[in-house]
């Protein structure tokens, strides 16, 4: 099985995976100009795994995109992009929140039964986190739901339930003083591979309801005050 794996809620991150083995990546780590990276990065990525870089002839199984909670044009852009090589390839596309990924990579370095914290930066001095646990050695069982909000917010849950906090990146400057007592866990740059342990999990147990590709966008985009527009 080989996958195309792509995820824009941060920077643009793509792998081509194949029987779980790493052939080809590529990242781009602007966060304001996804639409002009996708593309040259999933180029870059099949060219470094040696498939031809025109997808519907790279022999791919499927797509696999992260679904955010991100800001709404870049994710956007990397959900109709896996939406539209999954199309010309004529194959499934998955959808794994990016938050998923984040706490899988984090437990795999840890006491599988420890509770994990996975954030990232929302902007606007604001968080996107969600509560985790392991779920088996390759999926994650999200506790509550994901949340946007103040540092101070995810502090106070951190009292009410300890557990680590993990990310993709060092604790946002404008987060770092709320969050000064929490313990911190890994920071790792999100990898799009580990959507595919993820995916096979969850197909495995018949979860496929829980690999839409509806964007997380929890919060309103910056457009006038409107609601998003469907995809």
């Amino acid at each position: 099985m080989t996958e195309l794996c792509i995820d824009t809620s941060g920077a643009t991150a793509v792998t081509v995976v194949d029987d779980g083995k790493i052939l080809g990546s590529s990242r781009n780590e602007s966060g304001r100009h996804h639409a002009e990276s996708i593309t040259p990065c999933v180029l870059e990525a099949l060219e470094e795994a040696g498939l031809p870089t025109d997808v519907a002839k790279a022999g791919l199984d499927a797509v696999c995109v992260g679904t955010g909670p991100a800001p709404f044009t870049g994710l956007r852009a990397g959900l109709v992009s896996a939406r539209v090589f999954a199309k010309a390839a004529g194959i499934p596309v998955y959808g794994v929140c990016s938050l998923d990924v984040i706490a899988r990579a984090a437990l795999d370095r840890l006491s599988p039964d420890t509770h994990v914290y996975a954030l990232t930066d929302a902007r606007r001095k604001e968080l996107y986190w969600g509560h985790y646990l392991a779920e088996g050695p390759d999926d994650v069982r999200l506790l509550g739901r994901l949340e946007v909000g103040y540092a101070r917010t995810l502090s106070s849950a951190l009292r009410e339930q300890e557990g680590l906090l993990v990310s993709d990146a060092p604790i946002p400057a404008h987060s770092v003083d709320e969050l000064a007592g929490a313990e911190m866990g890994p920071v790792l740059p999100l990898d799009p591979s580990v959507m595919v342990r993820i995916v096979r999990a969850r197909l495995a147990r018949g979860g496929e309801d829980r690999l839409g590709t509806e964007p997380l966008y929890l919060r309103r985009p910056d457009i006038h005050g409107q609601a998003p527009e469907r995809m």
